[in-house]
């Protein structure tokens, strides 16, 4: 994809951070504050600034914008429409570095912040304590809910950023294929290593989470620890390999299974059921539609046949690799899909005996439907 250049970069997080502004004066709220350190990574620096790590932000009701980064070179070569002032200026200390900038951010009228719903008991204190005359708010909902929400729904930028992840986390898997058909690939080391090698290659940042990587004889696990071992890969059975890749920030996330004959008929019937629950629920990933409804669709294909499914039927991706929503049969009525989610779909059945099984692919909700961004699958040998 096309890189930004500086203005269009700053085109693009200016346009984010407006619809923050409009909900922060709409909502009396004078500032708000976001922090990306060791414990507490929000992603919300990222998207308002482009900044990828360490840093905190804090943006005023009025639009000043000031990001306060660990490295302050990495922040000026990757920051855009915002002021930029260094951590070292504060002695490396948060709380007066925050104290310092909403000083001086220059926000009339009531004065009040608003901090992450994750900040210990303990920093919280230490926040009133520090930022006399503002009144201090650490809460779940309200900005901090607003912005999960605004995540949710891509932009443009986040859209394209995707889809190359998309295309990357494709190639790998054909890359893949032909490596367990020539012999190449062996173990789940041996498929493991190629991805982080192979994602780096095509420019990716990194993987998007620990690559999960179980031969035939620990799919049954639904998240398979430790990740990868030296076992083989790939050999009669079920193998399930469960991996991200990370373009500019976003990632894919894919499952495939190989299904390596001579198969039971049980494990048939597993394959089976995975594939026909991923076909019949695509078509609810609409906008419009409650989010439950695809969960319930892929929860009575298991159900009929006396199976169950562990784990909910997919989430959101994004900066993060699980976003909201959250797509289960038991969330509430009110979660609806929207256009620029983008979702998984992975439904899955582990059976101790028989191995495991899980097709997962990244699905764009548009305004008319729905688009499959990627192309994992069960791979027959």
């Amino acid at each position: 994809m096309k890189a930004h250049t500086p203005d269009t970069r700053a085109a693009v997080y200016a346009a984010r951070k407006e619809k923050l502004l409009a909900y922060m004066r709409a909502n009396g709220i004078s500032a708000a504050v976001f922090e990306d350190t060791e414990g507490r990574r929000s992603p919300a620096v990222r998207y308002y600034s482009g900044h990828p790590n360490d840093a905190l932000l804090v943006m005023g009701a009025n639009g000043k914008t000031v990001l306060v980064p660990w490295d302050e070179h990495l922040a000026r070569e990757r920051a855009a429409d915002c002021d930029i002032v260094p951590l070292t200026l504060y002695g490396r200390n948060s709380i007066k570095a925050v104290k310092a900038v909403l000083d001086n951010l220059g926000v009339s009228g009531r004065q009040n912040v608003d901090i992450p719903p994750e900040t210990p008991y303990p920093l919280f204190l230490r926040y009133v304590d520090a930022l006399d005359g503002w009144d201090v708010r650490c809460r779940d909902k309200g900005l901090h809910r607003f912005v999960t929400e605004q995540r949710a729904c891509k932009d443009d930028d986040e859209i394209a950023c995707t889809r190359e992840a998309a295309r990357i986390g494709d190639l790998i898997i054909d890359e893949i294929e032909a490596g367990l058909r020539d012999g190449s690939l062996k173990t789940e080391s041996d498929v493991a290593l190629l991805i982080e090698k192979e994602c780096r290659r095509h420019g990716c940042e990194r993987t998007g989470f620990d690559t999960l990587a179980a031969g035939p004889g620990r799919s049954w696990a639904i998240h398979a620890f430790p990740g990868y071992t030296d076992a083989p890969w790939g050999t009669t059975g079920l193998s399930i390999l469960d991996f991200g890749v990370v373009y500019e920030g976003y990632t894919s996330d894919t499952t495939i299974t190989v299904a390596k004959a001579p198969l039971s008929a049980a494990q048939e019937s597993l394959v089976a059921l995975v594939e026909r629950a991923a076909q019949e629920a695509l078509p609810f990933y609409q906008a419009g539609s409650p989010v439950r409804r695809a969960g319930k669709v892929a929860e009575n294909v298991f159900a009929k046949a006396k199976r169950t499914m562990p784990h909910t039927l997919g989430h959101g991706i994004g900066l993060e690799i699980h976003e909201y929503p959250r797509v289960s049969g038991s969330i509430d009525e009110e979660t609806v899909f929207q256009a620029g989610m983008i979702v998984t779909l992975e439904p899955g059945l582990y059976d101790p005996a028989l191995g495991g099984v899980r097709l997962e692919n990244d699905v764009l909700i548009t305004e008319t439907g729905n688009e499959v961004l990627t192309h994992a699958r069960i791979i027959r040998c």
